[in-house]
């Protein structure tokens, strides 16, 4: 997975009733866009994230 500052990643649920999860991408910590990444979800809060399998990245349209 790469990213880039800016981008959108979005979480897929674990289990059965959660909801999905936006963040947008604020640093990214690893070399060539690659994990980990400092996000800030829509609540406001800020977390270091290793995006797994179920994870995938929207590009913002330019």
């Amino acid at each position: 997975m790469h990213v880039a500052v800016g981008d959108r990643l979005h979480v897929q649920g674990r289990v059965v009733g959660a909801h999905a999860q936006t963040a947008e991408v604020v640093e990214v910590h690893g070399e060539n866009g690659e994990p980990p990444y400092l996000v800030r979800y829509e609540d406001g809060h800020e977390a270091l994230v290793f995006p797994g399998s179920d994870a995938w990245v929207e590009h913002p349209k330019s």
